[in-house]
C-alpha cells in the first residue's frame, strides 16, 4: 500500500512496519495492480510509520529511528542501518537462547518451555517410528500424527518432520539435482537486487543471520534465488524471505527450497503472486469467519472501516513467524504443516477475539489508530504457547468452513473486481491432502544417510584383537561350552568395545552412516 496511490504491492515492505502488515517504500513497477487500499486509513498509517516498531528492534537513539522513517518515506538507504545499529550488540556480551536468538523480542527466556528429557526421548522414538513408515501412518493413523503434531515435534526431528509433512521430501526425491541446477544459474538481476537488500532484515537477532554475508544469509539468498528461477512467472515476494529463513533454521538449503516450494504452491497458493489477490481474498474470509467467532470484534472493525488487509497481511503471509514468541511460532508451524492453512486462520481469529472480543477492551480503542495500536501490541498472555495451542486446537473452524466462505468471497470479488488476474492452483489443506493428491512411492520416502564417515583404523585393530581373543577362547574350552562362551564374548565386545555400535549402520566397507 503506497501513501500516494493506495496501491497494494508485494514489494517494498519495510521491516519497521511488519508489525501492522504494511510497508512504506517505493513501489515495484513490475507488480503494481489495481488499488484495493482504504484511503481513509492513509493518515493513520502515516502516523504509525513514525512509531518505534520493528522485528524486535528497539531503537537506541533518534538517529536510528529517523533513518527508519526516512526509508519508509521512499529513500533507498537501509531502514535498519549498520550492523551495530541493527543488532545493538556492539561491544556487549550476548547470550544465545536454545533457539539461536541473541536478542530481540523473540528471544526465549527459557521459562515454561522445557520438556523433561525422558518425555523428549519417548517422543523422538515415536517420531522415528512414524518417519520410517510414513505412508502407513498417514494412511491409517493420521489422527495420531495430528495429535503428535499438536503436542509438538521434537526439536531434533522438526526439520525432517516438516519436510515429510509438507511433501517436500517427495518433491526433492522426484527432482534430484534440480536445486543444484537452479543454484548454479546466475538468476534474474531484477530479483537478485531486491533479494540482496532484504537479507539483513530477516531475523537480525538470530545467530544464523546476524552477520552480513554470513552462511545464513548466503543460504537464504540461494534458496530465494532458486525459487525465482523455479517460478519465473511469480518471481520474488518479500514475505517469502522470513518463511525461507525459518526453514533454514531447521534444515539444509536444498530441503528449505523444497519446503518453500510446497508452502507457496500447496499451503498458501497465490499469496506471493503479483497483485496479492489471494491474500486479499483470505482477509475477507477471515473477517467473515470473525463474525461467527466474535461478533463484538467484527462489529468494532466494521464500525471503524478497518480493512483486514491492514492487520492480517503480515500474519498470514509470514505464517506468524514475525509476530509470536518463538516457541509459539514453532508449535503453530508444527500444526500448520500437518493441518494446513486453517491453523493460520484459527490463530488470527483467536488473537482478534482475545484483543477485541469484549466491550471492556474496546473502551480503550475508540478509533482506527487506537485499534491498530492494540493489534500491533498483542498482550503476551494471548501469545503464550500453552494458551494459544489450546485455543487454536479447540476453535471450531474447519477446512469446509474456509472453502465455503472462499467460494462466497470469490463470487463477491468477481462482481466488484472481475476475474482474478492470477489463477492459483487449489489449496491443499494439510499433509494428508497433499499425500492423497500426489501419492509417493516407498523409494521417495526412504531415509538416506546425510553424512558418511570412514571408520578409523584404530577400530580395525580392536576388531582384530577381538578375533584373536575369540580364537584363544575356543581352544581352551570344549566344543559345547565354546559355542556359548563365544557368543557371550562376541556380544560383550560389540556392546562395550565397539564405539560405533549405537545409532549407526556398519556395512562391509566399514563405513558409518549417520542419520539426522
Amino acid at each position: 500500500l503506497t501513501p500516494t496511490t493506495g496501491v497494494l504491492s508485494r514489494q517494498g515492505w519495510s521491516s519497521a512496519m511488519w508489525s501492522v502488515g504494511v510497508g512504506w517504500t517505493e513501489i515495484d513497477p513490475i507488480h503494481t495492480h489495481t488499488s484495493q487500499g482504504n484511503s481513509s486509513c492513509l493518515g493513520l498509517l502515516f502516523s504509525m510509520a513514525k512509531l518505534q516498531s520493528g522485528n524486535g528492534v528497539q531503537w537506541k537513539d533518534r538517529r536510528s529511528q529517523r533513518g527508519a522513517v526516512e526509508s519508509l518515506a521512499g529513500h533507498e538507504s537501509s531502514s535498519l542501518g549498520s550492523d551495530s545499529e541493527l543488532n545493538g550488540f556492539a561491544n556487549t556480551e550476548t547470550q544465545t537462547d536454545k533457539y539461536g536468538f541473541i536478542g530481540g523480542a523473540q528471544q526465549s527466556t527459557g521459562e515454561n518451555d522445557n520438556i523433561p528429557p525422558d518425555v523428549l526421548r519417548q517422543r523422538e522414538a515415536k517420531w522415528l517410528d512414524m518417519l520410517n513408515s510414513w505412508d502407513k501412518w498417514m494412511a491409517k493413523k493420521h489422527k495420531k500424527v495430528k495429535l503428535r503434531c499438536q503436542k509438538g515435534i521434537p526439536p531434533s526431528l522438526r526439520g525432517r518432520a516438516w519436510l515429510y509433512l509438507s511433501g517436500g521430501k517427495v518433491k526433492k526425491e522426484q527432482n534430484q539435482g534440480k536445486f543444484q541446477e537452479l543454484d548454479s544459474q546466475p538468476g534474474d538481476p531484477k530479483w537478485l537486487d531486491v533479494i540482496e537488500k532484504d537479507l539483513h532484515r530477516q531475523f537480525p537477532f538470530h545467530e544464523m543471520f546476524v552477520a552480513r554475508g554470513g552462511h545464513g544469509q548466503q543460504d537464504l539468498f540461494r534458496v530465494l534465488k532458486a525459487y525465482t528461477l523455479h517460478r519465473p512467472e511469480e518471481g520474488y515476494c518479500q514475505a517469502q524471505a522470513p518463511i525461507a529463513a525459518v526453514l533454514l533454521m531447521h534444515m539444509p538449503a536444498e530441503d528449505a527450497f523444497w519446503g518453500l516450494v510446497q508452502i507457496c504452491e500447496k499451503y498458501l497458493p497465490g499469496y506471493y503472486s503479483a497483485g496479492l489477490e489471494a491474500i486479499q481474498l483470505d482477509g475477507e474470509i477471515l473477517f467473515a469467519l470473525l463474525k461467527r467467532v466474535s461478533p463484538v470484534a467484527h462489529r468494532h472493525l466494521k464500525k471503524y472501516k478497518i480493512d483486514p488487509i491492514l492487520y492480517m497481511t503480515e500474519w498470514f503471509m509470514c505464517a506468524f513467524s514475525r509476530t509470536l514468541p518463538w516457541v509459539s511460532v514453532l508449535r503453530m508451524w508444527d500444526m500448520f504443516f500437518c493441518e494446513g492453512v486453517k491453523i493460520i486462520f484459527r490463530v488470527g481469529l483467536v488473537l482478534l477475539k482475545c484483543m477485541l472480543g469484549s466491550q471492556e477492551k474496546l473502551k480503550a480503542c475508540q478509533g482506527q489508530y487506537e485499534t491498530m495500536e492494540l493489534l500491533r501490541s498483542i498482550e503476551p498472555r494471548y501469545m503464550q504457547e500453552a494458551f494459544l495451542v489450546q485455543e487454536v486446537s479447540e476453535l471450531a473452524v474447519s477446512e469446509r468452513d474456509i472453502e465455503k466462505e472462499h467460494l462466497s468471497q470469490l463470487r463477491r470479488w468477481k462482481e466488484t473486481h472481475g476475474e482474478l488476474h492470477c489463477k492459483s492452483p487449489p489449496r491443499m489443506h494439510g499433509a494428508k491432502a497433499i499425500m492423497a493428491a500426489e501419492p509417493p512411492s516407498r523409494q521417495d520416502l526412504k531415509q538416506n544417510p546425510t553424512i558418511v564417515v570412514e571408520v578409523p583404523q584404530t577400530t580395525e585393530s580392536k576388531i582384530e584383537k577381538g578375533k584373536k581373543a575369540k580364537s584363544k577362547l575356543e581352544k581352551k574350552t570344549d566344543t559345547k561350552n565354546t559355542s556359548e562362551e563365544a557368543k557371550r564374548s562376541a556380544l560383550y565386545f560389540f556392546i562395550f568395545d565397539n564405539p560405533f555400535h549405537s545409532n549407526v549402520h556398519h556395512n562391509m566397507e566399514k563405513k558409518i552412516c549417520f542419520y539426522f
